[in-house]
């Protein structure tokens, strides 16, 4: 990677984390903070299948019932891992805001917690770890880049950034069929498209973006970009090839947007938050069928 991009690239592989991405540590930095009465009420979720996970996770080690409402075309990894740590899964919705409307009723019927996958305080602070143990293992990173969906990951990361170091530059990556927040930040003007809800990247496929989210992104980001779904798809085969780690198209996005030279000349030291690995192995051959050649170094 450093060949191709002519810079210092470091990857935070979060595709390695327990439950295979990031969103474990904003669900139990949530969950860890709810009463003993709180938890009598049980927790429900609407997910991609990563906050899925965290969430089923941090309610099976806090003995809580957990209900988690997913899109009907989530990976079924996902779903399988979701349900093996004791999740009730409902797969309803053909995206995740429809899966989020369907879960927000449920809660309202049954009275239990709803953990929201992005728009939470503490949800968002659970996130920000990943940028600070970058930045205590690599104080030398100048530019940290993000895959964003909702952009519970990317404010987190501002907010643990800009506090500490406001020079250090923070850039935001989504992909061109689910833009909302580059859209929110950019507006029309740049030759965005809008919603189109069919991406790779599930993961990062969230028309609404939070609102407590946005503020902060809107507040101290440095830029919000788009990468497309072949850049995406490449990413995905050039990790699996050259780096023989597999990780999902929302961290994949992240890591297009620096091999096709998207991220600003001036930036010398890269890290990349692979935000995760769980991806449906299924869809290799789609991967294959969409992707481009991965730029030479220059």
């Amino acid at each position: 990677m450093n060949e191709i991009t002519g810079k210092q690239v470091f990857l935070k592989m979060e595709n390695l984390q327990k439950t295979g991405s990031f969103k474990i540590r904003g669900a139990m930095n949530k969950v860890s903070q709810l009463t003993d009465k709180d938890c009598e009420r049980g927790l429900i979720a609407a997910s991609a299948g990563n906050h899925a996970q965290g969430v089923a996770y941090a309610g099976k080690l806090r003995n809580v019932p957990v209900t988690i409402f997913m899109p009907i075309g989530t990976p079924v990894a996902k779903v399988n891992a979701t349900k093996g740590y004791g999740a009730n899964v409902k797969l309803i919705g053909q995206n995740f805001d429809e899966t989020y409307v369907a879960a927000r009723e449920e809660q309202l019927r049954t009275g239990a917690n709803f953990i929201h996958p992005f728009d939470d305080l503490a949800v968002i602070e659970g996130q920000a770890t990943v940028a600070m143990e970058m930045l205590q293992q690599r104080p030398e990173i100048d530019t940290i880049v993000v895959p964003a969906g909702g952009g519970g990951l990317l404010a987190g990361t501002l907010l643990a950034v800009k506090s500490i170091h406001p020079d250090i530059r923070v850039i935001g990556v989504q992909s061109q069929n689910a833009a909302a927040i580059a859209i929110a930040y950019k507006g029309m003007a740049d030759g965005l498209i809008p919603f189109q809800g069919k991406t790779i990247a599930e993961g990062i496929n969230v028309k609404t973006p939070g609102k407590l989210t946005m503020n902060i992104i809107h507040t101290l980001v440095d830029d919000i970009i788009t990468v497309t779904e072949q850049e995406i798809a490449s990413a995905i085969l050039f990790m699996l090839e050259r780096e023989k780690t597999l990780i999902e198209g929302a961290g994949a996005a992240a890591v297009a947007a620096v091999l096709n030279h998207h991220i600003p000349s001036s930036a010398g030291n890269i890290g990349i938050i692979v935000s995760g690995g769980n991806f449906d192995i299924s869809k290799l051959a789609e991967c294959q069928q969409m992707s481009i050649q991965v730029p030479l170094a220059k």
